[in-house]
This record gives C-alpha cells, structure tokens and sequence, in this order.
C-alpha cells in the first residue's frame, strides 16, 4: 500500500508499545493490592483459537471496542481487568500433525506467537500476567478437576449410542457439527463425509439445568435475539407422557391376523407391552390415528413383524446418513415403513398401526410420537402420502363443526380402524373446541389439556410432563490434541483418578491418526495407558469446548494451585453479576455460551464460585466483510492481513476505522479508502501539534500555548466531552468519532491551540488511538503515561447557547428566522418581530389580530 506519510505512527507505536509493556501499564490490581480499593470492572473478549492463518482485519473489531471501553473506565477511575488468552486445543492442529508428523504443540506454539505479536502490534490494553492456554497442563489440571466435579454430582455418565463419526478427521462430531447438504451429512470442518457409528461416549447431563439455563437467561443483559436463540435450543414444551399398550399375540390372533409363531418375533417377551409417548396436545389423544417410532428406537427390532422386517431393515439403512437437520426438514417429502407392529390407543380403544419415520428422532421426548394428522402438518402429509385416516377433533373457536366433521368421529371402537373417511386438504394446528372427543367435547383446548391430563393419571396410563430439545452433551472426541479424561477403567467399570494425579498429561506419539475402528490414537499409547492393578486410562480425549467454558474464572486467580478460583478472587471480580461485558462473535450464540453456563452453575452449586451466571452484560460484534462484499475466505482471494494495514497506515488508523465503519453489532464490507480517510484525519491531529522541517523530522509546532480558550472553543471541548462520554458508555463508538473529528475541525481553524483545550482533547481521543494521544500528551511535557489521567468532565455552564433561531411565521406558514438573545423575555418576541424591516411585507396589509408564541422557539403571526 503506497500512501502518503501523515505522521511518524512507525517511530511511535513500537516505542509506546514497549513503554506499556516494561512499566506493567495494564496490570490490574489483585484482591488486596494497592489499587484494588477502586471498583472494579472486568471487560473479556472471547478468546480466539490460534489458527496458522493468523489475524485478519475482522478479528480486530471486537477486540478494539472493548480497549476502548478498557481505557475508558481506567480513566474513570476503575480497576479494570482485560484480559487474552488462547483456545488453543483444536483439530487443526491435529490434522496438520497427522499430515506433516509435527507436534500439534509446536503448531499451537507458533500459531499464538504469531497471533500475540499481531494484537500487541495493534496496541491493546491486556493484562498479559493473566494471559491463559488451553493446552497448558497447568491450565487443563483445573479443566480435568472440573470435570471429576461433574463426575462426582453424576453429571457425566458413559453411553454407547449411535453418533456421528467422521473418518477423514477421524473423530467423533456433536450433531451441531453436521450440516445437511445435498451430497448427505457433512462436516462442518472439511465438509468431509460423515456416517453414524455406535460409539462408546462420555456425555455430561447438561439437562438437569435445563429450567435453571432457561429462566436464568430473563436476568442477562443480552441482545433478546441471542437469548430467544438459547432458549428454542433448549426448547421447553409442557404437555402429557401417554402409555399406548401393544397389541398382544391372543389380540391380534382374535382379529384374524393369521400370525405364525415367528410372525410377531418377540411379542411374548417384550421387554415393555406399552409404547410410551410426549405430547403437547393431549387435548387431541382421540384424534391420534397411528404411532411413528424413530427407526433408532429399541422397540423397533422387537415388535416388527417378519413380513416388514426386510422393508424396515433397508429403511434404516436408507435414513442412517441423514443428519438430524434433513431429518426434521419441514419441507422434505416424508417416508417411513409400517412395522406391521399396533398398539391401542388408551382413550378410545381404537387400534392403530406402528410406523417408523424419519422425521421423529430418538433425542426428543421419547422417540416415539402419536400421529394426529388433522392438527399436526408433519403427521398430516404423512397421512396423505400412506393413506391413513384422518379425525378432526379440534376446531377452530369461532367456527361451527361441519357434518363432514361429525361423521368421521361416530361410533369408533376398538375394532376399527379409526377413521376411514375422505382425506382432508388441509389441516388445523391450533388452537380450538374440542370435538369427537366424548368426556372432552366442548371444552377449550386449555381445558381439554388439563382434564384428559388428569384422567391419565388417574388410570395410570399418563403423567403431566415438561419436555426439552435439550440434549445432553457428547463430552468426548476420538483426537490426540485435548484434554485427556481424569479417568481409568478396569473391568468394565470406570473410576476418577485422584487429584494428586492431575494433571493427566499427554504422553508423546508418532502417529496421531486414529484408528479405522474409531479408536483414539491415546489408545496406542500402551505404556501410558497401563496403570497398576490391570486398569486401563480413558483413551478418548475432551472436546475443544471444555477449556473454554470456565477460562474467564482463571483469568481471576491465574496462579492459584488450589483452585480454579479463590474465593477472594471471586468475590472481588466476579460480584455481583460476574463478567461486566462480554464480547465476541454471535456464532458462539448457543453452543460456548450454554456450555459455559452450565459448568458456571455447577460450580455456583459447589460453592467455588458466588454468582449464577458468568456474563451480565453481552454484546456482539458485527462480522467485517471483504471489500467485494463476501465473507472472508482464503478461497476467494478477499481476506485483508491486519499487519498490511498497519504497515502502511498505522494501528491507530486500523482501530478507529474499525470503529468508524458503523455501529458495532452490524456487518460491515471493509474499506481501504475508508482506512486512508481516518488516517488523513490522525493527521490532522498530529499537524495540531507537530510540524514537518525540510529535513523530514517533526518538531513541535509552536501553537500550543497557555492562552486562554475562547468561549466558542470551550463550548466545542465540552460538547466534544458530553458526547465521547456518553457515545462511549452506549458502545456508540462511530458517532464518538464524529463528534472528536467535529473539534479537530473546530482547532484547525483555529490559529493557536490552547492547552486548556488540546490536553482534554487527547485524553478523549486516547482510547481510540492511544500511540498518536500518548506521543502529542508527552510532546506537550507530560513526563508519564496519560493512561490513568483522569477522564474530562463535561462543564454544563459551557454548553448554554447565547442565542437562539426564532421562527416567525404567518398564519402558521415560514416566513423567516431571527437570531435573537437567548436571554430575550417571550414578552418581548412581538415588540422584537415589530422592529422587523419585513414586518409590514409579513402582514400583507391584514391587520394583526394576536400571536402565538412557543417560548425558545417561534411566534406565529395571526392576521386577517
């Protein structure tokens, strides 16, 4: 980038950044030390994975508004803690090793190094003696003590289930890790194929919070649109357990099934002769004309029949490579089998077939479902599709039933075939009066809900019930580069290794790659994986989320060997809110802001923390597009290098275009222009001070004097003052900007640059760009740091305007403004308007029959 030079920003960003780092600049005060008698405030970024890309300019933006907010607060006088660190386990680093046989801790190594050099180049307030690694066994000794905790309260637990396992990154993906795509289940790193696997998993019960995490969310200061997304992941339905009895051999026998023995394999020795189903529509228990099982369901192999079992088995073949999200598709045309399996539905006797279908899945409710096709859109297209009936027993509260609706429910019993009239067209999911529904008719959807509740219970066949999406956490990879488990196994059963022997540290590999079984490769470890008495060390690993669900805690007590976090630490940081601002990307909207809540509950139960929630107040930042309006990608050529940028314009233009561009939390397409614009506008602010001699140094220019401030000046400082203040407690920082380039332009006309307005001028500006502020603060003999100068007040008394614009109008239509004495009584507008030397062209020869004043701002002429 070819531009030209505005200041020295290359002479004195370096020399700041390494003043800051020798005398310690940002290190916030400990519980106890001097300057901990201040309040608190802590600011965090999410902290990034030191990927071997490095830094583009997108990453910068967030951490540039909470600098700002950083500084600021120091200058207001708080002890502020603003830490960085590394999520540095990852299986980049992984897939690198398998590739070129080097360590993933080498990459990791050099990957942060590059990532540091890039954010101290930028010129960020860090407390780097905090600074934390993922990868660090010092630091995963307390991510492996958290977890034997969760171990402990029977909140992790070991289950063999199908999941999805990727055989190019060898490793096991959560279901939020897939994406559907049109050439089947892919994922999302690699967009590599993926199939299911039965696995054995560590899985963490993160649905015993699961009301805790969603009521909880009402107390955040977060963007509403975030907390809606968590609480839909979590997903609460309140409704009713229903019990549908199988049909047995002697029933279907009485019914002329001509069942050999092997027809119905297993039906004598099933190890339940009911399928149990979650409804939030009990109210609609007479409409359900069939069950549908998900093909993973355990009933499924023993209540098929012979004759289907052929046409199920290659069903579930069919649907095995099909991800969660395909599955649930709305807008996919559905499919299932019939098991040849029934059941009997418990309110009306009626006999109902047993499907399985892709569209229910065994991680809700109870994997099992009961069709209602005339108040359920899913079931209703299935049922068109195979035919099967259709009862309406909801309509809608304003309409009458039709005699169509009458007779498809008359006499049903249970020797029918519930149903058998013409399908319907459409159907009606909402809410209504009952019909076809005997004890219920007539009632409210409300009312109906809450009688056939209780009449279930009543008779055993049903319970009220609360249900969630929410699934419980798959806790383990098959990956070398993670956390190893605090765990060892012998003869079946596994046990927690004891703190002393944490932390459980790697051991060194030459191969990485797992297995084609899906073994880990910890698994040929041998020599570490053999502990006394024939027990054997876990040999999967922790997922990358792990150490970045309690990172901000460390950041707390780094150096605390007895904890993750002393109770001095957290009670001084951490109350009463936990984090004050938290700030990152809103990708991390659902999977490390829930995953860290729960843990953070955890602890709040266990005492090792005094808050319920980790972070009050979230704000997230907008995503910074390429200049050709894209994501950045390496792939399309658009990702702009942060270390380009400063090469030829400076950090501080790179951070206070950053901030210029728009308001935080929106996307923005990158500018280069837009960089040379703000760059050109620190210039003017250094040649406020500084002047370039023919020899091509810069030497103080002179202007800057003692001299008192004219009144204009002073009302532009303290309008300047308001607005910076205020913009920057709202995180408004573009219009924050505008207002300090609004003085520049106010000093630049000036001739000579009052101290008394110059110094409060770079203390405003000093957040923004702290390398310019602090080299002009130190031009004009400050000998130290204006990091902790006090911030500037805004005088009122300044801002008072002398004058004001008074609109006069004439029968209420603009004849003119006059500037008059703001001073002036509202007594005295007429008398004033009088004096007028357009008065008489105003009144067009009408006479005045009386004014109307609005005080401060118009007078409005009535005449006729």
């Amino acid at each position: 980038m070819q531009v030209r030079k505005q200041f020295p920003f290359a002479e004195f960003e370096p020399k700041w950044q390494a003043y800051w780092e020798q005398h310690a600049s940002f290190r916030a005060a400990n519980p106890g030390e001097p300057g901990s008698e201040r309040p608190k405030y802590y600011i965090l970024d999410m902290f990034p994975y030191p990927s071997g890309a490095g830094l583009h300019v997108g990453h910068p933006e967030g951490y540039t508004a909470t600098d700002i907010i950083a500084r600021y607060k120091r200058a207001r006088g708080f002890n502020v803690l603003h830490p960085m660190g590394w999520d540095a386990f990852g299986l980049p680093a992984e897939q690198y090793a398998v590739q070129t046989g080097t360590h993933p801790r080498v990459t990791t190594e050099r990957n942060i190094a590059t990532f540091k050099r890039q954010i101290k180049a930028l010129g960020f307030s860090y407390d780097w003696s905090r600074e934390v690694n993922t990868t660090d066994p010092a630091y995963y000794k307390w991510t492996q003590w958290i977890f034997a905790q969760l171990y402990k309260q029977g909140l992790a637990y070991v289950s063999e289930a199908p999941v999805w396992y990727c055989p190019e990154l060898g490793t096991v993906l959560a279901n939020e890790e897939v994406l559907a795509t049109d050439s089947g289940p892919r994922s999302e790193r690699g967009r590599h194929p993926v199939e299911r696997r039965p696995l054995r998993q560590w899985m963490l019960k993160i649905t015993a919070y699961a009301e805790r995490l969603l009521n909880d969310l009402d107390g955040l200061d977060w963007p509403e649109s975030l907390k809606e997304m968590q609480r839909n992941w979590i997903g609460r339905s309140e409704g009713a357990s229903v019990k549908f009895k199988l049909e047995s051999r002697a029933e279907t026998q009485r019914r002329g099934e001509e069942l050999d023995s092997n027809k119905l394999r297993g039906s004598a020795s099933l190890r339940e002769d009911y399928i149990e189903v979650f409804t939030t529509r009990p109210d609609t228990l007479f409409g359900a004309t069939y069950l549908v099982l998900a093909p993973e369901h355990p009933l499924v192999s023993q209540i098929t029949a012979d004759s289907e079992r052929a046409s199920v088995s290659a069903y579930i073949k069919e649907i095995s490579a099909k991800s969660d999200l395909e599955r649930t598709d709305l807008a996919k045309t559905k499919t299932g089998c019939f098991t040849g399996a029934y059941a009997v539905n418990p309110v009306n006797g009626a006999r109902i077939p047993v499907w399985i279908a892709d569209y229910v899945l065994m991680s809700y409710g109870t994997g099992a479902i009961m069709a209602v096709p005339a108040h359920d859109e899913r079931d209703f297209e299935f049922a068109q599709k195979f035919a099967l009936p259709v009862i309406e027993v909801v309509r809608p509260a304003d309409n009458e039933p039709r005699a169509e609706t009458r007779r498809r429910g008359e006499e049903l019993n249970s020797n029918k075939l519930c149903g058998s009239a013409a399908p319907r067209e459409i159907c009606f999911s909402g809410e209504g009066i009952v019909i076809n529904s005997g004890f219920l008719d007539g009632l409210t959807t409300s009312a109906a809900k809450k009688k056939i509740t209780q009449w279930l219970v009543e008779r055993g066949l049903g319970a009220a019930r609360v249900q969630y999406k929410l699934r419980d956490w798959l806790f383990s990879r098959q990956r070398y580069w993670g956390e190893p488990f605090p765990v060892a196994w012998k003869d079946g059963n596994h046990f927690l290794l004891p703190d002393d022997a944490l932390p459980v540290t790697l051991p060194e590999l030459a191969d990485y790659q797992p297995s084609k079984e899906g073994l880990a490769p910890l698994s040929k470890a041998k020599d570490w994986l053999a502990l006394p008495d024939g027990a054997q060390r876990e040999t999967n690993t922790m997922p990358q989320w792990g150490g970045s669900c309690w990172y901000y805690l460390r950041y707390c007590d780094p150096t605390n060997d007895t904890l993750p976090i002393g109770a001095d630490a957290d009670h001084y940081w951490l109350q009463p809110h936990g984090v004050d601002l938290y700030v990152g990307g809103a990708e991390h909207a659902v999977l490390h802001l829930l995953y860290a809540r729960f843990w953070h509950k955890v602890l709040f139960d266990l005492g090792i923390v005094s808050t319920s929630e980790p972070f009050h107040k979230l704000v997230n930042q907008g995503l910074i597009l390429g200049e050709d309006g894209q994501k950045m990608s390496k792939s399309l050529g658009n990702v702009v290098n942060p270390d380009d940028v400063v090469a030829a314009y400076g950090a501080d233009a790179l951070r206070l275009f950053e901030m210029f561009m728009g308001p935080l939390e929106q996307v923005k397409p990158w500018s280069t222009q837009g960089v040379e614009g703000v760059y050109r506008f620190l210039g003017r602010v250094w040649r406020l001070v500084m002047t370039e001699n023919q020899a091509g140094d810069w030497l103080p220019n002179g202007t800057v004097s003692d001299t008192p401030p004219s009144p204009a000046l002073l009302k532009s400082l303290h309008q300047c003052i308001k607005k910076v203040t205020a913009d920057i407690e709202a995180m408004s920082f573009n219009t924050a900007i505008s207002a300090l380039m609004v003085l520049t332009n106010d000093l630049t006309k000036s001739a000579t640059h009052p101290r008394a307005i110059m110094e409060p001028f770079l203390q405003l500006l000093a957040p923004f760009a702290p390398h310019l502020a602090e080299e002009l603060w130190q031009t004009l003999g400050h000998p130290d740091s204006l990091t902790r100068a006090p911030w500037p007040q805004c005088d009122e008394k300044y801002l008072i305007e002398d004058t004001l614009d008074l609109i006069i109008q004439v029968n209420g239509k603009l004849r003119a403004k006059l500037t008059v004495s703001a001073s002036l009584n509202v007594s005295d507008y007429e008398a004033t308007v009088k004096q007028h030397a357009d008065y008489e062209k105003w009144l067009g020869g009408k006479a005045l029959k009386k004014c109307v004043t609005v005080p401060g701002k118009l007078i409005n002429l009535v005449v006729g």
